[in-house]
């Protein structure tokens, strides 16, 4: 892929994760969205930093390139989308459902990193980053935010005292 493709790619994948973003977030439960959505950006834009200013990841084609050594589409918009709709998947599950519901996300998510960080230079992984680590992050990074998200539920669910 030339830079020109690469650049439409992401802005056609930014643009459709945009366009999808009000219809995860506008449900029932609109707080406990906006807080699955603000834990993700954080979380991953967090992470993400510390894997690029280690050297394990490098972003060679990205949006704001000189203000931002990170991802800034996938970090704000294309994670906590995926993970809004995950969190939203499994708000009744039990655990063994989390975890299982868990791979429709980090499957095609790896295998599209894979295939991205082979034809193109959105994404070069060095230091021996490869495809397991990226799967390994991921499950990582959406079980410890629904683990977050259900026990801000827990803890809005109890009793406030107001004396």
């Amino acid at each position: 892929m030339n830079r020109k493709q690469e650049r439409t790619l992401l802005s056609i994948i930014t643009l459709v994760s945009l366009s999808l973003l009000p219809f995860a977030i506008v449900k029932r439960s609109f707080k406990d969205w906006i807080i699955v959505f603000l834990v993700g950006c954080i979380g991953n834009a967090f992470a993400d930093r510390l894997l690029v200013s280690n050297g394990y990841l490098k972003y060679k084609v990205r949006p704001f390139k000189k203000k931002f050594a990170i991802h800034f589409p996938f970090d704000f918009i294309h994670y906590p989308l995926l993970l809004l709709y995950y969190n939203q998947w499994t708000l009744n599950s039990r655990p063994l459902g989390i975890i299982l519901k868990l791979f429709p996300f980090i499957i095609p998510q790896t295998i599209i990193e894979t295939v991205v960080e082979k034809y193109s230079d959105l994404i070069t992984w060095r230091k021996g980053w490869t495809w397991y680590h990226s799967f390994g992050s991921l499950f990582i990074k959406f079980l410890l935010c629904r683990l977050i998200i259900a026990s801000i539920r827990k803890i809005n669910n109890a009793k406030i005292s107001t004396t």
